[in-house]
């Protein structure tokens, strides 16, 4: 069963996108990154959301602004949890967002689309 605090919040995000989520979301939905059906503010269990996530090829896409500490304990044991549920999570930086065809490139190497 959904844990609906957590899916009322994504949906609650999906309205809300960040300028480089919104990048990201237009790269992700065309070709060739369509066939892999990513979703965007996925939850995940009953504690977190994701900021993009394709369960057809086990990958996350975190973008990591202003509110991600990737040293933070809390940071740690999430792509932790993420990756025990059979995930690979990867991370762009807002600044790398602004370089779509970069983030393009990057993501055609990780998925093995290249």
């Amino acid at each position: 069963m959904p844990h609906r605090p957590l899916q009322a919040r994504a949906q609650r995000l999906r309205r809300a996108q960040t300028p480089a989520e919104r990048a990201v979301w237009t790269i992700l939905r065309a070709p060739p990154f369509d066939a892999l059906h990513f979703r965007r503010q996925v939850p995940f269990g009953n504690r977190y959301i994701a900021d993009f996530a394709s369960h057809r090829a086990g990958v996350i896409i975190e973008i990591d602004g202003n509110t991600h500490d990737l040293d933070s304990s809390r940071e740690v044991a999430r792509t932790a949890w993420l990756t025990a549920q059979g995930y690979r999570v990867l991370r762009l930086t807002n600044a790398e967002v602004a370089e779509w065809q970069l983030v393009a490139r990057t993501l055609l190497a990780e998925l093995g689309l290249a």
